[in-house]
């Protein structure tokens, strides 16, 4: 239980997979302009990973029992799809007000690369199906967080007005995750992620 535990504190601070490994910049840059609508998207994120990872292990093992693992890259793709469609679904019907927040990058999800990386870094790192979910859990909290402290900064800097011109946008938010990755890094060696 240990070593689960270690892979997703791993994933959320040493590994974090917006912040080490620079995956998923479209919607943190985009969708970190206000904080309620990032911590919208992370939890979106949460569920898509964490389900399409616990999903997609077995999907894999059956694909190499059947010696048939070349297509894993458009099953994981298929499986992501279908996920986000059902949460697109959900979310237009029940909370239609962070459907309308997320515009265009709901069903970007489907084509972030946050989603596809977890389940082939389960591949590539040969994860049991419980690291795998503790991993892909871990790897979407991290991201929440990234996202999460990305947009409460921009949200204090806007309100302070003093973010010179040409770094407005997307320049400052480059800036900050800059700045973010240099101060996880402080955590490297305290985790493993193998």
């Amino acid at each position: 239980m240990a070593h689960l535990i270690g892979i997703f504190i791993a994933s959320i601070l040493t590994h974090n997979i917006a912040l080490t490994y620079i995956l998923g910049m479209c919607p943190l840059i985009s969708i970190s302009k206000n904080l309620k609508t990032a911590s919208g998207m992370g939890a979106a994120i949460i569920f898509v990973v964490t389900i399409t990872a616990a999903i997609n292990y077995p999907i894999y093992q059956l694909l190499v029992k059947l010696n048939a693992e070349t297509i894993n890259l458009l099953v994981f793709i298929i499986t992501i799809a279908a996920i986000v469609q059902l949460l697109e679904m959900f979310l237009d019907k029940f909370v239609p007000s962070l459907y309308n927040a997320f515009g265009i990058f709901l069903p970007l999800i489907t084509v972030n690369c946050v989603v596809l990386s977890v389940s082939l870094f389960m591949v590539s790192r040969e994860y049991s199906f419980l690291e795998t979910v503790f991993f892909a859990f871990g790897s979407s909290v991290g991201w929440t967080l990234a996202i999460s402290v990305v947009a409460a900064i921009r949200e204090k800097l806007a309100l302070q007005g003093e973010i010179p011109s040409g770094l407005r946008g997307a320049g400052i938010v480059l800036v900050i995750t800059g700045i973010l990755s240099l101060a996880f890094m402080g955590f490297g060696g305290m985790f493993s992620i193998t």
